[in-house]
């Protein structure tokens, strides 16, 4: 996924196989990377890298063929940094997507790449840290984090990176929020 257009598909989880339809629907061309909710039946998939806007909606029409109640959306990569663990294996993914208020969004958008996600990155137990525009859909910005264990969430430095005074000053402006825990499939 170090491509500046990827494809984020969201279903939710059934009796039916969603990897081998993606994968059927691919034509094993396409890097895919799949994830189920630990908590829930969601799941997503991230394809990609794709050289280019037309392919991103065809492949978009191809995956509503495969999986009909699934949506796909195009992201572009804002950044992508290794982590403290860069190279660990990552079972656990970490999603945040939120909206931002519009009169924030300059501030929302510095704070996230010269302070937070670095700083997210940096903690041990993060293996990648990234983060998106999503170009068709809401919430507009997605950042995922690739984890060696769950508990890195609750880890003090974590932690620490999360209540720093710049981030106390943006997350007021944060709507449409979700965050969600998933596990490699």
């Amino acid at each position: 996924m170090t491509s500046a257009n990827t494809v984020l598909v969201k279903f939710i989880w059934s009796d039916r196989d969603p990897v081998e339809a993606l994968r059927a629907a691919l034509g094993g061309e396409r890097e895919l990377r799949v994830f189920r909710a630990v908590d829930t039946e969601e799941a997503c998939a991230y394809i990609g890298p794709l050289p280019d806007e037309q392919e991103a909606r065809q492949l978009q029409r191809t995956i509503d063929s495969a999986l009909p109640n699934a949506t796909a959306s195009r992201l572009w990569l804002v950044i992508d940094l290794p982590g403290a663990s860069a190279g660990a294996e990552a079972p656990y993914h970490y999603v945040v997507e939120t909206d931002v208020r519009a009169d924030c969004e300059a501030d929302f958008n510095a704070w996230y790449d010269r302070e937070h996600l670095p700083g997210l990155a940096s903690v041990p137990g993060t293996v990648r840290a990234m983060r998106f525009r999503n170009v068709d859909d809401h919430p507009r910005y997605h950042a995922c984090y690739d984890l060696v264990h769950r508990e890195t969430l609750g880890s003090s430095r974590w932690l620490a990176v999360r209540g720093t005074p710049w981030s106390d000053r943006v997350r007021p402006a944060f709507f449409n929020t979700r965050r969600t825990m998933f596990r490699r499939v």
